[in-house]
């Protein structure tokens, strides 16, 4: 065999280690074994057993003890829910807006059919059917009955029921749901004494092993393996996204079920998959224990989560954006807009402002800081740091509460009507004219498809309010406010545009204008 093929090369260096040991005992043993009967054979039985220890450290050792440990706390969830079908479904309808990143992207495995009110052949159901069933995972945190799973595993059920790993079946109470950020709190009535598992204190790193427990295609309880592939994902779900990626094949009826690390605590709990086919592809992603343990902390206690708000709309600073405010870098949440009366508004945030630091810790982007307030309780006083006109400054504001269904963007509803068109800015490929004595600003009257400003997301109908930090009320202050920023040297201007969307900030360089 050519000592260059891979497979030798896994080899020699036990055979090496063999013989070896065998020439070490055989000199330095030598004395102590001269007068053994089984002196001749001394050495190498010694070598064959450091080589087959050597294999066996090689050797994977398994998750078998884990699972043994930790799979009677894991419960497969079964709901009954009660809804209106407008319409006829299929099973490959799935639970989010048309055409929606997560239509298009992802989907979510709480139910064996892949519909929240299908039938468990996937058929379609008949028009107006009343009720439907769920079906999912969870595990007892407790040994009292309580037990976490996926909001939209329990949403809007009327009935909840639990199955055990010994197989009795137990029904539940639904505590409290946060469908912001999936997770939901249940209790077994009737009491007991359950197994149960703890969250980790600390956060996996990337290419730790894992293990994903639950119920896929109501098979009951199954254990699958991989590894922590990515951190920090946003997946479209909300404003909160914050996922751990894994490898491990999880289904349909994973939902809410947990992926545990080699200690045996849970690091996130199993709530959506990327599938183009429904299947799994091996790329998952699970709720950071860190966010379990404050949402399921705040449901067992009140019911419900209460989260900070500031009242801002934000940003992200993109590397055009920090240019034309001269920022350094990238890092920071851009304030398009405060919201009336809001915290942001009485402590003095304007639009504008980068805010880059919230109580002394960095905020890398407009995610982190709405992760950051949002895990705060309101009433709290916090220090934000923001950069305005190049110099940062430190504000202080206490905290709002987040209202129910409440977005984090501007009002709206004062924007005016479509205007006639008007005066052509050629250099952004706009028609444009004045906004009005009420509306302030220039307005939007056409878009030319193939000029710079429709790349960048501009509609007919809205509103530059400023250039380059200037606020403008006719096309000639705008046109004069681009030669301004041109003469300045600068290579991007920032608009500042409201719309149907909020108010945010747009960079249009201004080699392409």
């Amino acid at each position: 065999m050519n000592p260059a093929t891979p497979s030798t090369t896994r080899v020699l260096p036990l055979r090496r280690l063999a013989l070896l040991a065998t020439t070490v005992v055989g000199i330095a043993a030598g004395g102590l074994i001269a007068n053994s009967t089984l002196a001749p054979y001394a050495p190498f039985a010694l070598a064959q057993n450091l080589s087959q220890e050597a294999q066996n450290v090689a050797r994977p050792t398994g998750f078998a003890d884990i699972v043994e440990k930790v799979k009677p706390a894991v419960i497969s969830v079964r709901v009954k829910t009660r809804a209106e079908v407008p319409q006829a479904q299929s099973g490959d309808d799935l639970p989010f807006p048309k055409g929606s990143p997560m239509e298009r992207f992802f989907r979510r495995f709480g139910q064996p059919d892949g519909s929240p009110n299908g039938s468990p052949n996937g058929s379609p159901m008949p028009r107006g059917r009343q009720f439907g069933s769920a079906q999912g995972s969870g595990f007892f945190i407790s040994a009292d009955g309580y037990a976490v799973t996926n909001n939209h595993v329990v949403d809007k059920a009327t009935t909840v029921e639990v199955s055990t790993d010994d197989g009795k079946i137990h029904t539940a109470k639904v505590i409290g749901t946060d469908s912001r950020t999936d997770l939901a709190l249940i209790k077994v009535e009737g009491g007991g004494s359950f197994p149960h598992v703890k969250l980790a204190d600390t956060p996996p790193r990337i290419g730790d092993w894992v293990l994903a427990v639950g119920n896929p295609f109501g098979l009951g309880g199954t254990v699958t393996a991989g590894i922590v592939s990515a951190r920090g994902r946003d997946i479209g779900a909300g404003p909160y996204d914050d996922f751990l990626q894994i490898d491990a094949p999880v289904n349909r009826g994973n939902s809410g079920g947990p992926t545990f690390n080699t200690e045996g605590s849970v690091i996130g709990v199993n709530t959506a998959i990327f599938s183009p086919s429904g299947g799994s592809v091996g790329i998952a992603f699970a709720i950071p224990a860190e966010t379990v343990k404050s949402v399921v902390a705040q449901l067992k206690d009140k019911g419900a989560v209460a989260r900070g708000w500031i009242g801002v709309q934000i940003q992200p600073v993109t590397p055009e954006i920090a240019d034309s405010l001269g920022l350094k870098s990238t890092r920071g949440a851009l304030v398009a807009e405060p919201q009336k009366d809001s915290p942001a508004m009485k402590a003095g945030i304007q639009a504008g402002d980068v805010i880059v630091s919230v109580d002394d810790k960095p905020v890398a982007d407009a995610r982190e800081l709405a992760r950051k307030i949002g895990g705060m309780p309101p009433n709290t006083t916090v220090k934000l740091a923001i950069i305005r006109g190049g110099a940062e400054k430190t504000l202080s504001l206490t905290l709002g509460e987040l209202p129910k269904e409440r977005e984090a963007r501007a009002d709206t509803d004062d924007q005016p009507a479509r205007p006639s068109r008007s005066t052509d800015e050629p250099r952004l490929g706009l028609s444009l004219a004045p906004g009005g004595d009420d509306a302030g600003g220039v307005v939007v009257a056409d878009v030319d498809p193939s000029g710079p400003a429709a790349d960048y997301g501009f509609r007919p109908g809205d509103v530059i309010l400023e250039v380059a930090g200037a606020s403008v009320a006719t096309p000639d202050d705008l046109r004069k406010a681009l030669g301004k920023a041109r003469s300045e040297g600068k290579r991007s201007v920032l608009l500042r545009v409201k719309s149907e969307r909020g108010t945010r900030y747009v960079a249009i360089p201004l080699g392409r204008a």
